[in-house]
Order: C-alpha cells, then sequence, then structure tokens
C-alpha cells in the first residue's frame, strides 16, 4: 500500500509540474509512461514524432528528481533555445559549447555539483574533455538524456562518432539511468541505441506516427518538371519543394521563375522564395 500511495505522489508532482511551469492540464500520449519508467531508474527508450513533446518527457522528471539531469544534444541552437525557454519559466537550466571560456565551463560545471542547475545540456563532443570527466564524477546525476539518439547507431541514417563516447560517460556513473528519445528509428536502429547505450533491459515505448491532417501520394514520372507544374497549377496554397542536392535548388528555382513569367497564372497570388 505504501508503494502504491508513492508512485500516486510522484505522479501528482509531475503532473503538478507540469501545470505550474507549462500550463498544461494533463501529459499527453506516452509521456506519462516514459516519465514514470526513467523515475523509477529504468534505462528508457522513447520513440516520438517532431511536436509529440519530446522535451517535457524529460524536463518534468529532471524537476522533480534529486540532482541534475544531463541532456546530450547535438543541435547547439536548440540547446541554447530550451535553456532561454527555461530559463525565462524560473528553472535552473544552463549549457556547455564551443565559444564558452574554460572558467565559464568549470562555473557551470560546479554549479551543478553544488545544486545550482537541474537541468545541463552539453554537445556529445564536450563528453570526451577532461573537465568534464572530472566533475561529471562529482555530480548528483538524476538520469541522463539522450537526444537525436539515432546519432549513435551506425545503421542509422545520421550517424555521429562523437555519440559514441556517451558509453564511456555510462561506466563512470553504471547506476544512473539513461533516457534515449529520437523521432525516427527503425528495428535494427531500435536494437542498436539499446545495445550501444548499455540499456541493463530493452525498454522502449513507441507514439504514433499518424497524421490525419496529412496525405502521402507517389507518382511515377519521367518528366518531374513538367509533373510539378501541373501540381502547383491543380493544388492551391502553399507548397514546398524539396530537391536531393543543393546544387539544384537554383536551377528549379529560376525554371520557375522563368515559368511563372511565360505563365502567370502559376501560383497566382504567391511568392517564390
Amino acid at each position: 500500500m505504501e508503494e502504491s500511495n508513492g508512485a500516486l505522489n510522484a505522479n501528482d508532482a509531475f503532473r503538478q509540474t507540469l501545470r505550474e511551469y507549462w500550463g498544461y492540464p494533463d501529459f499527453r500520449g506516452i509521456q506519462r509512461d516514459i516519465i514514470e519508467s526513467i523515475s523509477q531508474g529504468k534505462d528508457t527508450l522513447g520513440l516520438m514524432p517532431t511536436g509529440g513533446g519530446k522535451s517535457i518527457t524529460f524536463q518534468v522528471p529532471a524537476l522533480v528528481m534529486p540532482g541534475v539531469c544531463v541532456v546530450i544534444t547535438p543541435l547547439i541552437a536548440l540547446m541554447k533555445d530550451q535553456v532561454d525557454h527555461l530559463r525565462q519559466k524560473g528553472i535552473q537550466a544552463a549549457a556547455i559549447y564551443s565559444g564558452m571560456s574554460r572558467r565559464e565551463i568549470i562555473t557551470t560545471l560546479e554549479n551543478c555539483i553544488f545544486g545550482g542547475i537541474k537541468l545541463l545540456y552539453v554537445s556529445p563532443e564536450r563528453l570526451f574533455s577532461d573537465i568534464f570527466k572530472v566533475k561529471f564524477k562529482h555530480m548528483d546525476v538524476s538520469f541522463v538524456t539522450v537526444d537525436e539518439a539515432h546519432c549513435i547507431s551506425q545503421w542509422g541514417y545520421d550517424f555521429r562518432p562523437s555519440y559514441l563516447s556517451i558509453a564511456e560517460i555510462r561506466r563512470l556513473k553504471p547506476d544512473t539511468a539513461i533516457l534515449a528519445l529520437t523521432a525516427t528509428a527503425t528495428p535494427k536502429v531500435i536494437d542498436d541505441i539499446q545495445e550501444r547505450l548499455g540499456f541493463k533491459q530493452k525498454n522502449v515505448f513507441r507514439m504514433s506516427f499518424e497524421r490525419s491532417n496529412l496525405a502521402y501520394i507517389v507518382r511515377e514520372t519521367m518528366d518531374k518538371y513538367t509533373e510539378l507544374i501541373h501540381i502547383l497549377n491543380a493544388v492551391s496554397g502553399s507548397a514546398i519543394v524539396y530537391v536531393r542536392i543543393a546544387s539544384m535548388q537554383a536551377t528549379w528555382h529560376n525554371s520557375l521563375l522563368q515559368k511563372i513569367s511565360q505563365q502567370p497564372s502559376i501560383m497566382q497570388d504567391s511568392n517564390l522564395l
């Protein structure tokens, strides 16, 4: 009975934190499942589509659990943006990234040791530094979050060798749970992520990637340009044209500009960027 009450109190704390800092009445999708799993000290892999609320799954438990949550992410711009937003909410957050002085880095890490920071964002490259490894040993770490976790897999589309250093960090604190998050992963990559991060047992939560407001159509054509013009004429609203290589952007852009000058009815009342 005590264990049930403890779990209930923890759930209430998570929900209360969500309401207090983010203003949402409750969690959605698999957010609660992931939060409960990592808060119980279980290695956890969460598969959530872009816009699915991944950040909530580590930011909320980081505030409730004692210690600092170390968030590993390769996206420096996103790192800075999240830290700024967290600080605006009154949450103690910091980041270590290129351009910081040695003194600034040491001060930030020591603030984590002495309890002044609840969320510390770092790039995977920073994990190699002796300063980080020494200071990390002395931190009370609630759990480690690995964002864009597919980057650790050589079978993934965006493999980054620097992610392999995360395994070394884990050896420094073998009892600290890992929360791995990604928006995309094949079954092979899912297994690889858990193996490379040293999951004690497999533990995966999946959110549906279905978007009911999107339709997917594949058309086979020998003339992509003519087909593109046909689609632009037939479908109203905004359009985004993706090309395989960057050098083709200017070619397609100039071709569309020329076509518009010859046939102004194409993309009427629209701008071409």
